[in-house]
């Protein structure tokens, strides 16, 4: 049994990594602002009784984390005693070198994984981003007809408890992506056939997504984050496979159409 803390419980990663960790029968801390353990990127009082007694910890930094803080709390982990580090980073961002927002693991002298998934599939069932479009039948995005190999969270889950409780992942940045690209047309006519609907994509220029994104109320540093994010995928820059599950895990991604079959059976696209 491993004492461990799970930072972002309550996301689509780190609730399923709480779980996997609770039936393997680990000790675990699920850390929010407001859960048993609490957890606060910006009070840091909460922080050192969070690390008390922690052997490993799932870093999931919030969108707006600043360098300072990163290494702050990695000085304050390993201060408590923590010995392994798990970081949720992102695909795609280290063109020139190591990125800054990873730099603090990789060089706190502790052990540290680094996990860089792409788009995760379950973007299309949450509320926070596709599943109102997808009820309504359209999709809006600025990806046009680039194509991305979306994720299973499921199997960034099952990446990070590797990482998290076995040995032979220490120093290794998994890249992770699904077996295949799809265009956001061709995702989302799979959960049309499977959800009994029809769902199309609507190509928007970037400035109009992040207008309808701020009109929804999204901050627009976070509008504009993501209208960016998917422009590149518009202009081919995720049209690409990683290797990183098969590396950690010995086996072969969840393909999207195991993903949407999965899904549709929970009627949240009905």
């Amino acid at each position: 049994m491993t004492e461990i803390l799970v930072l972002g419980a309550s996301g689509k990663t780190g609730s399923r990594v709480l779980t996997r960790l609770t039936s393997l029968g680990h000790s675990v801390r699920a850390a929010s602002r407001s859960g048993a353990t609490r957890f606060d990127w910006a009070d840091r009082t909460t922080w050192a009784p969070a690390l008390a007694g922690v052997e490993a910890v799932y870093i999931v930094p919030t969108e707006t984390l600043g360098l300072p803080e990163r290494a702050d709390f990695v000085a304050a982990a390993k201060e408590a005693g923590v010995r392994r580090l798990v970081q949720l980073s992102v695909r795609g961002i280290d063109e020139d070198g190591v990125p800054p927002t990873e730099a603090a693991v990789r060089e706190s002298g502790l052990e540290w994984t680094i996990l860089r998934p792409c788009w995760f599939a379950q973007n299309f069932a949450a509320a926070d981003f596709f599943l109102p479009e997808v009820l309504a039948g359209e999709v809006s995005t600025p990806a046009g007809d680039g194509r991305e190999p979306f994720i299973d969270a499921e199997d960034i889950a099952d990446v990070a408890v590797a990482a998290l409780t076995a040995d032979g992942h220490d120093g290794r940045t998994y890249e992770l992506s699904g077996p295949e690209t799809l265009s956001f047309a061709e995702a989302l006519a799979l959960i049309g056939e499977a959800a009994g609907r029809d769902v199309r994509h609507r190509h928007v220029p970037p400035a109009v997504y992040v207008e309808n994104l701020t009109g929804a109320g999204i901050p627009r540093d976070d509008a504009e984050a993501v209208a960016g994010f998917l422009d590149g995928i518009g202009e081919g820059a995720d049209d690409f496979l990683s290797d990183g599950v098969r590396q950690a895990l010995g086996r072969e991604p969840r393909s999207f159409r195991d993903y949407v079959r999965a899904t549709a059976a929970t009627g949240v696209w009905s």
